[in-house]
This record gives structure tokens, C-alpha cells and sequence, in this order.
């Protein structure tokens, strides 16, 4: 694989820590130039530090028109992961407006104008490309005071096969990932909460956490051309959670 992404353009949002500098340090190991995009210039200067000048760093916010635009000019990008979203956990009764809107435009309206953007960019390249987005297992399931995220990547799972089905026919592939639990900073103080991860781990029949790293080998698989006949597909790497 580390022949295979060679020569090719990528672009990660949410780069500067987790799954998303996982994901862009992943693709620049595999030989890939790596578009790294976080709103903090601080983190993604930590990300390009490791990968011997494949990371260009864009410090910007994926919600705002001037990012949008940019990335939409961009020459010779073969590959997006759409990687950018966030949670605030509530009881559904007790979900407010502010947060309802937070999750609402960061985890669908940006990722839809990201990959909207992406998708402009790499018809106009005319080679093709591979589109991957960040699902999760909570875009196949439900769960207790995770209703706005459910239903958040619940849209994604749907625009992920409606953007397949419709960009085949120029060669760009469209799939999602869809981790369990992995312990970020971003949840990683869910997961300090006892009783919380005790829940977590009795959902997951493999009995374990999935890794950053777990994680990265699906995104590589789905850009890579062993996945040359894969669009419109959700990679589950959730233990056995979903089988349920």
C-alpha cells in the first residue's frame, strides 16, 4: 500500500488530533500529500512534524464559505476524508436549540459542502477520486442520550450512498467508516465514567475498544485500489455491535 498512494492528493478535516491526525499521518506514510485541515494551527503544526514535509497544514473552520471555496478550486485532489464532526450527549427530552444546531451544521451541513466541494474538485481534475466519511456504528443503531448524533450519522450513511450512486459514473467512489468507541480526546471523558464504560464495552461482543489504528487501516483500505470496485459501502469497525 505504500506504493499505491503515491503521487496522490488527499485532504483530512479534523486533523489536528485523533482519528482525523491518525488519518492524515496514515495517508502520508502510505505515500500520499496530505491536505491536513484543523482550526487549530497549534495541532496541526504537531501533525506536520511527523511526516518529513507531506503535510500541508490549512488552519480552518470546514463551516466557514472562504474554506468551502478554497477547497473547491483545488487542483489535483484524488482523495477526502470527510472527517470533521463532534457530540454533546443528552437525554433527547432535554436536548436544547443551541446544541441541537451545533451538531446539526457541523456533522451534516459542513460535511455535505465538504464533500460537495471536494466532489467539484475532483470532477474538474476529470481522474477520478475517493471520497471516505466519517460515519460511525450510531448511522446503523440507536443509543441512550445520543439521539441527535444518531440521527446526524444516520444522514451520513444516506448521503453516502446517494453520492455514490451518482458520481460512479465519473469514477469517484463514495464510502463511509463506522467505528465503535475509540478512546480520543474527544471521548475519552465519557469513557472515564464508570458506569458508562462498562455499558460500552457490554454493546461490543469482541470485548475491547477499536484502536486509532484500527481505524486508519479502513480508511487506507477504501482509498486504495484493492477497493477499486467499492462505493456506496459502510465499513463497519464496530467488534460486533451492530450484529446485535
Amino acid at each position: 500500500m505504500s506504493e499505491s498512494l503515491d503521487g496522490q492528493l488527499a485532504l483530512v478535516t479534523g486533523a489536528g488530533r485523533g482519528l482525523g491526525r491518525a488519518c492524515a499521518e496514515g495517508l502520508a506514510a502510505a505515500g500520499g500529500r496530505v491536505i491536513a485541515v484543523a482550526r487549530s494551527a497549534d495541532e496541526l503544526a504537531e501533525v506536520a512534524l511527523h511526516d518529513s514535509g507531506r503535510v500541508e497544514a490549512w488552519a480552518a473552520d470546514v463551516t466557514d464559505d472562504a474554506f468551502i471555496e478554497r477547497l473547491a478550486a483545488l487542483d489535483g485532489l484524488s482523495i477526502l476524508v470527510n472527517n470533521a464532526g463532534g457530540n454533546r450527549p443528552q437525554p433527547f427530552v432535554d436536548v436544547d436549540a443551541e446544541s441541537l444546531d451545533f451538531i446539526l451544521d457541523l456533522n451534516v451541513r459542513a460535511a455535505f459542502r465538504v464533500a460537495q466541494a471536494a466532489a467539484k474538485a475532483m470532477l474538474r481534475g476529470g481522474q477520478g477520486g475517493s471520497i471516505v466519511h466519517m460515519s460511525s456504528q450510531m448511522g446503523h443503531v440507536g443509543s441512550p442520550k445520543r439521539s441527535v448524533y444518531c440521527m446526524t450519522k444516520h444522514a451520513i450513511e444516506g448521503l453516502t450512498k446517494a453520492m455514490a450512486v451518482e458520481l460512479a459514473p465519473d469514477g469517484i467512489r463514495v464510502n463511509a467508516v463506522a467505528p465503535t468507541f475509540v478512546e480520543t480526546p474527544l471521548t475519552k471523558p465519557m469513557l472515564d465514567n464508570a458506569e458508562f464504560r462498562e455499558f460500552v464495552f457490554s454493546m461490543i461482543p469482541m470485548g475491547k475498544l477499536a484502536t486509532i489504528d484500527d481505524v486508519v487501516a479502513a480508511v487506507l483500505y477504501l482509498v486504495s485500489p484493492s477497493a477499486g470496485m467499492v462505493t456506496g459501502h459502510s465499513l463497519k469497525v464496530d467488534g460486533g455491535w451492530t450484529a446485535h
